[in-house]
């Protein structure tokens, strides 16, 4: 079937200016299988960008998690009308990742608080698994299944103040994002690790390379791995830094940490997202 027109994704117009992206992120957490500690797991990326004076490659770790999807577009089209996603790629995939008018955004906040404190919710994709899954398999080139981890839903965090998104397919679009954090500990002693191997043998600049290698093989610019940090020492690093520092991303042990993962670590907030 065609798509309707308020379907495709073509960027910002005059009244939808205001993206909205709905996501999960996963404190996951494992024992280091050398000494017991506990390890918060991150998502470590590099991705190629392409610019006018030749390729750039950002690294940077990041909580486990991404875009939830849309199960019932017409639910919400019926509270706020006519709404593009972001991207082609964002339409097929119905990934909640989408441009509204600016007034419509308190019905969208609300809407999407509801849906997402249910379980099993038909109208939106609540839990973690499917992107969990899908990360593990680009990090380590493994099946994560459900018996490897349990997982507890944890809070949802909005960031209401629109901010130009770094997204390839909308950059600069001002976006606004709620997110639903859970926390996912892994049981299987041989994931985990897989995991400390992942860790200790890629460094940022490894993913760097990787990356721009993987463009110059016709490929999409992209490198993944997983970066494991003893969670007490992230925790007391956030912890003594002032609030507002915790807005942007940091520098732990050389390894750039994205502003996101303040938001999975308990007890310590930053002042751009609101916790509920």
């Amino acid at each position: 079937m065609k798509p309707s027109h308020d379907e495709i994704g073509v960027g910002a117009t005059e009244d939808l200016n205001l993206r909205v992206s709905v996501a999960t992120l996963v404190r996951v957490l494992f024992e280091n299988p050398n000494d017991g500690d506990s390890m918060l797991a991150l998502e470590r990326r590099a991705t190629v960008h392409r610019t006018e004076r030749g390729p750039v490659v950002e690294v940077k770790s990041q909580p486990f998690g991404g875009a939830l999807r849309i199960r019932n577009l017409s639910t919400l089209r019926g509270l706020i009308g006519d709404f593009r996603f972001d991207s082609e790629k964002s339409r097929v995939e119905r990934d909640f990742r989408i441009l509204i008018r600016p007034s419509d955004w308190s019905t969208v906040r609300e809407f999407c608080i509801q849906h997402l404190n249910r379980m099993d919710d038909p109208i939106l994709e609540t839990g973690p698994e499917r992107e969990l899954a899908e990360e593990f398999a680009d990090a380590l080139n493994t099946s994560l299944k459900l018996d490897h981890y349990t997982h507890r839903p944890l809070a949802i965090v909005v960031e209401g103040t629109p901010a130009p998104t770094g997204n390839i397919h909308a950059r600069g679009i001002p976006t606004a994002r709620i997110c639903r954090v859970f926390e996912a500990h892994i049981s299987d002693t041989s994931l985990a690790c897989a995991i400390m191997t992942s860790s200790e043998s890629h460094s940022d600049q490894d993913l760097h390379d990787l990356a721009l290698q993987d463009v110059q093989s016709g490929g999409s610019g992209r490198a993944n791995a997983i970066l494991a940090l003893p969670l007490k020492r992230i925790s007391a690093a956030y912890q003594a830094m002032r609030p507002e520092e915790r807005n942007a991303p940091i520098y732990f042990e050389k390894n750039r940490l994205d502003e996101t993962v303040v938001t999975v670590l308990e007890g310590i907030n930053a002042p751009r997202y609101q916790k509920l």
